[in-house]
Order: C-alpha cells, then structure tokens, then sequence
C-alpha cells in the first residue's frame, strides 16, 4: 500500500536544503538608499505633470509613487535577510525572494565568466556584487552586498571550480 502523502505542515518549505551563506547586513543599507534615492526621483518626474497643467488631481500620481515607494523601502530589510547562497558538489545555488522566490543554481562546468562590481555606495560600504555568466543569457546570476575580501575569495574559488569542470566536459 503507497504512503499517504505528508500534511502540508509538514512538507519541507526549503527547497534546496542545507546551509545558506547571506549577504552582509550592511547590504541593508546600500539597498534603503538606493530605494529611497528612486522613490525621490520618480516622484518628481511624476509630479510634472501637475506642474504643467496645475491641475490638483494629477498629484494622486507623485502621492501614489510615493506610497509605493515607502511600501518597497518597508520590505527591503526582509528582502534583503532572504538573499543567500550556498556552494554545493556540482553547482552553485542562490536564493532570493520574499513572496516570490527564485532559486538558481550554476554548474560549475558552465559558469563562463565571474565579475565583481562595485558601484558608489558598494565601495563607501566596503561591499561587491558578484556576477556569474553562462552562455544561456537567462541563467546569469548576481549575489549583491558581499563583503569585498568575501567576494574576491568566492570568485577565485568559483573560477578554481568552474576551469576543473569543465576539463572534464
């Protein structure tokens, strides 16, 4: 006789299981400002058009983008906590996501180029990006707000991996 299936309480949540390495708490802060800069930004360019016409109606659209925008800001440090990765046996895995969550795991075999960016308010934090490429343009990956020395080791041990594999190919 089949077993009877597991009560939904009881099925794993974590699809890909084991230890999950995060992104630095400091990415927290990168990621507000960049949040925050956006949300002042397009609230301008959306109040153009009440400054065109006068019209007072028309500034639902900056209040809306506003709102928006506060909401955004409101999610980032949750958004941020669910950002990790994890180095397994034949491929790289990164997680992101809150309500949506996507899981992209990189052979190692595959990986054909791995870069480290740093923009402005990365370098004033001491943080890097590092971004993995593979010949299909949909399986590029970036783990944000790692920890410069963190990022530079992560890339030379990719590198180290993806040049043993794909030896083998």
């Amino acid at each position: 006789m089949p077993a009877a299936p597991a009560p939904a309480a009881l099925v794993p949540t974590e699809l890909v299981p084991g230890p999950w390495r995060r992104v630095s708490s400091r990415y927290l802060v990168v990621d507000l400002i960049g949040t925050l800069i956006s949300t002042v930004v397009l609230t301008a360019v959306a109040s153009i058009p009440f400054w065109l016409s006068g019209v007072f109606v028309l500034l639902a659209i900056p209040g809306v983008v506003f709102v928006v925008g506060v909401v955004v800001a409101a999610f980032t440090p949750r958004r941020v906590r669910a950002i990790g990765y994890q180095l397994r046996e034949d491929d790289f895995v990164v997680r992101r996501g809150i309500m949506f969550q996507r899981f992209a795991a990189v052979p190692y075999g595959r990986m054909q180029l791995v870069d480290i960016n740093r923009g402005p308010l990365d370098r004033a934090m001491g943080l890097a990006e590092l971004k993995l490429v593979t010949a299909a343009s949909a399986s590029n990956v970036a783990v944000p707000g790692l920890p410069l020395a963190d990022a530079e080791e992560l890339r030379d041990r990719l590198v180290e991996l993806a040049e043993s594999r794909r030896a083998g190919l």
